[in-house]
C-alpha cells in the first residue's frame, strides 16, 4: 500500500489560458477565482471555463481550488450556496473560504480549504477549523518555522504555505485601510493597495522625518531554499501568490519550483511524491528574478533577522545586472552589459533617491542606448525589471511542455492487429484494426519502422516511454493504419484518465465543539446571520460586527503587522538596542495628502498596528477593541 506523502505546487490562473500553462509548466494544482465572491475581483472566471481548466487538470491528476474568500452580506448567502453547487457539479476539487457562513450552507461533499485571510495563525485556531470540517488550512505568511510544526503537531489537517510572490504587509483578513480610505473592501475583493504609496513619516514633535518613501511596501517572498524545511515542519502545499500577474510570472515561478521540489523528491522517494502525473520539458531556463519582483525576502520563516521593506517604489526591481562604469556618446557602458538585449527595461535610484526606469533602444558594441535620454550617475546600481528575450521565450506555448509517460503495444491478432495503451498511472485502453495481414515485400524488419511512427505521439499529452511490437511474421502495415490506431487508442486514453479521475469529497456535519475564545471584535470579519450562528453554536457569546459594518471614521485600527517602521529605521529596543542611537519621539505618524495614520508599536508580541489620525493613542491599549458593537 502506498504510504508516501504527496506534495504539492499550487499555481495561481488568473484565467483559462494562465491556468493550462500553470498545469504545463508543472503544478500539481492551481487555484482560480469563480465568477463571484473571491479576493481578487479582477480575476473572475466563468462557470463555463472552470469546468474547462477542471477537464484539463484531472488529465493530469492535478486539482483545481476555486477562491471564494470574501467575506459576505445576507443577501448574498443563497447566491453563494447555488454557485458552489454550480462548482461541485463540474468537478472543482476544493473551495478556499474565509467566511464561516459557507459552513453554515446546505452544501454538497465538496472539500472546503481555509484560506489564509480566516488568519489561521495559531494551533488552537487551526485544530478548531480541522475539527470543523475544514481540510486544508493555508497558513498566515507571517508565521515562522517553529510556530509552523506546533501548528502541524496539533492537528493533523493539512497544511498549505505560500513561498513565492507579493505580501501583505498586513495580517491577511485584517487590512481596513482600503476601505476606510475609499470604501473598497480587502474583504470584498477590492483591495486599493494602499500599502503601496508614498508616506511622509512624521514624529511625536512634527518634525518629518522622512520626506516621502513607500514605507509600508515590502519585498516579496521567496522560499524557494526552504523548500525541506517546510516539508519537514508540515507543509505539504506550496503556494505560488499572483491571481493579477502575467503568464511570464505564473510560469517562471511554477517551474523554478517545479524543479527546486522535484529535486528533493528525487532524494527523498522513500518518504514523499510527487501529487500529479507527468513530466515538464522547458526550453528556458526559470530564474525567480527575471519575472516581476521587488527584491525577495524570506519574511518571517527563519524568525526577524533582516529589513524587509521596499521603500523606494512598489513597482519590479527584477535582475541585478552591474553598476554603471562609464558615459558614451548617446549611452553608458554598464557592468555586464552582455546580460542586457534590446527593448529590455532597466529600473535604478536616480539622483534624487527615487526609483527610476528606461528602456533600451539598442546596444551597440559596449554601448548601452536608451529610448529617451536620462541622467544616470557612475556607480549608479542597474537592474533590469523587464527581459526581453525572456518574456518573448516564455510567452511561447511551447517553452513548457507536460506529457504523461504511456508503454503502447502493438500485437496481432486472428482478424487483425490490436494496439494496447499503457500510462504511467496504470490506465489501460485498446483498440483493434480488423486487417487482412500481409508480408512485406521485402526481407527487412518491418518493427523498426513501426516502433518509430507508434512514438510520433506529436501535439497530444503523452510520450512514448516504451513500444513493444509482439509480431510472429513480418507483417507489413500502412503508416496511415499505424497513424490511426495511434490517435484512437491515445483519444481514450484522455477520456479514460478524465473519467477515472478519483476527486476526494466530504462532506460538512454541523459540529457544535467550543472555539478556543468566547468574544470576537472586528477582525474576526462575522457581516452575515449564517457567520454569527455558526460562531454562536461554538460557544462564543460577544460577536462584533465585521468592520465594514460599523466603521468610525477617523478613530478606528486599520492594520495589524509584523512588519515594523522602526526595526526598518534601526530603532528597535527589542533587537536593535545597540545600535539604535538617538530614540525616536512618538507617535509617529505616516502621512499621505490628508490621509494620516498613526503607528502604535506592541513590542510583547512584535506587532506595529497603524490607527487613523483621530485615535487618542495614549488611550489605547493593545488589547482593546475597536468598539464596543456586538450583534444580538
Amino acid at each position: 500500500m502506498d504510504h508516501l506523502q504527496k506534495i504539492e505546487i499550487l499555481a495561481p490562473a488568473k484565467n483559462l489560458v494562465q491556468g493550462i500553462a500553470a498545469i504545463n509548466a508543472g503544478a500539481d494544482a492551481v487555484y482560480i477565482g469563480a465568477p463571484q465572491f473571491g479576493a481578487r475581483t479582477n480575476a473572475a472566471n466563468s462557470v463555463e471555463d472552470i469546468a474547462e481548466m477542471v477537464r484539463y487538470a484531472h488529465l493530469f491528476k492535478a486539482q483545481v481550488f476555486v477562491v471564494i474568500n470574501t467575506i459576505l452580506y445576507d443577501n448574498e448567502l443563497e447566491i453563494c450556496r447555488q454557485l458552489i453547487w454550480q462548482l461541485y457539479d463540474i468537478g472543482v476539487d476544493a473551495l478556499i473560504i474565509q467566511d464561516m457562513a459557507i459552513l453554515e450552507m446546505d452544501l454538497p461533499p465538496i472539500v472546503l480549504h481555509a484560506s489564509t485571510q480566516a488568519n489561521n495563525r495559531d494551533a488552537a485556531h487551526v485544530k478548531f477549523l480541522k475539527d470543523a470540517g475544514i481540510q486544508r488550512v493555508v497558513l498566515a505568511r507571517e508565521l515562522n518555522l517553529d510556530q509552523i510544526k506546533e501548528i502541524h503537531d496539533a492537528s493533523n489537517v493539512e497544511l498549505e504555505f505560500f513561498v513565492t510572490g507579493a505580501l501583505c504587509v498586513s495580517f491577511s483578513g485584517n487590512c481596513y485601510m482600503s476601505i476606510a480610505n475609499g470604501e473598497r473592501s480587502a474583504n470584498r475583493g477590492s483591495c486599493a493597495q494602499n500599502c503601496r504609496l508614498p508616506y511622509e513619516l512624521i514624529d511625536g514633535t512634527g518634525k518629518t522625518l522622512i520626506e516621502s518613501s513607500h514605507l509600508l511596501s515590502i519585498k516579496d517572498l521567496d522560499l524557494s531554499d526552504q523548500l525541506p524545511n517546510l516539508i519537514a515542519a508540515g507543509i505539504t502545499s506550496f503556494k505560488i501568490e499572483g491571481r493579477l500577474k502575467d503568464i511570464v510570472y505564473v510560469k517562471n515561478n511554477t517551474s523554478y519550483l517545479r524543479q527546486k521540489l522535484d529535486q528533493f523528491l528525487q532524494n527523498n522517494g522513500e518518504k514523499y511524491k510527487k501529487a500529479s502525473s507527468g513530466r515538464t520539458f522547458y526550453n528556458f531556463e526559470p530564474s525567480l528574478d527575471r519575472s516581476f519582483n521587488r527584491g525577495y525576502t524570506d519574511y518571517f520563516v527563519n524568525k526577524r533577522t533582516q529589513k524587509i521593506g521596499s521603500w523606494e517604489t512598489p513597482k519590479s526591481q527584477g535582475q541585478y545586472i552591474g553598476k554603471v562604469l562609464d558615459y558614451k556618446a548617446n549611452g553608458f557602458i554598464i557592468e555586464n552589459f552582455d546580460l542586457l538585449n534590446n527593448g529590455d527595461g532597466l529600473y535604478f535610484i536616480n539622483s534624487d533617491g527615487h526609483a527610476d526606469g528606461a528602456q533600451i533602444n539598442i546596444i551597440v558594441n559596449d554601448n548601452v542606448i536608451l529610448n529617451s535620454p536620462k541622467s544616470i550617475a557612475i556607480g549608479t546600481d542597474i537592474f533590469r525589471n523587464s527581459d526581453a528575450e525572456f518574456n518573448k521565450m516564455i510567452e511561447q506555448e511551447k517553452s513548457a511542455i507536460r506529457k504523461i509517460g504511456v508503454k503502447l503495444i502493438l500485437s496481432e491478432i486472428a482478424d487483425g492487429f490490436v494496439l494496447k495503451a499503457q500510462d504511467e498511472d496504470g490506465h489501460e485502453v485498446v483498440t483493434q484494426l480488423i486487417a487482412e495481414k500481409t508480408l512485406a515485400k521485402n526481407e527487412e524488419d518491418v518493427k523498426p519502422n513501426i516502433k518509430k511512427n507508434l512514438a510520433k505521439t506529436g501535439n497530444t499529452v503523452f510520450i512514448a516511454d516504451k513500444v513493444i511490437i509482439n509480431f510472429t511474421d513480418n507483417w507489413f502495415l500502412p503508416i496511415s493504419f499505424i497513424n490511426e490506431m495511434r490517435r484512437k487508442v491515445l483519444d481514450q486514453l484522455v477520456e479514460n484518465r478524465i473519467r477515472n479521475y478519483e476527486r476526494e469529497t466530504f462532506q460538512i456535519q454541523k459540529t457544535s465543539h467550543p472555539y478556543p475564545v468566547d468574544t470576537l471584535d472586528f477582525t474576526y470579519n462575522v457581516s452575515n446571520k449564517l457567520a454569527r450562528a455558526f460562531y454562536k453554536r461554538h460557544g462564543v457569546k460577544e460577536i462584533e460586527k465585521a468592520f465594514e459594518l460599523q466603521w468610525d471614521p477617523g478613530k478606528s485600527r486599520v492594520m495589524t503587522t509584523k512588519y515594523c517602521v522602526k526595526y526598518e529605521l534601526g530603532k528597535c529596543a527589542r533587537f536593535q538596542r545597540a545600535t539604535m542611537g538617538e530614540k525616536i519621539s512618538e507617535p509617529l505618524t505616516l502621512r499621505h495628502g490628508e490621509n494620516e495614520y498613526k503607528l502604535k508599536f506592541n513590542c510583547k508580541p512584535c506587532e506595529m498596528e497603524i490607527w487613523e489620525k483621530e485615535a487618542d493613542l495614549e488611550y489605547i491599549d493593545q488589547d482593546v477593541q475597536l468598539s464596543n458593537v456586538v450583534l444580538d
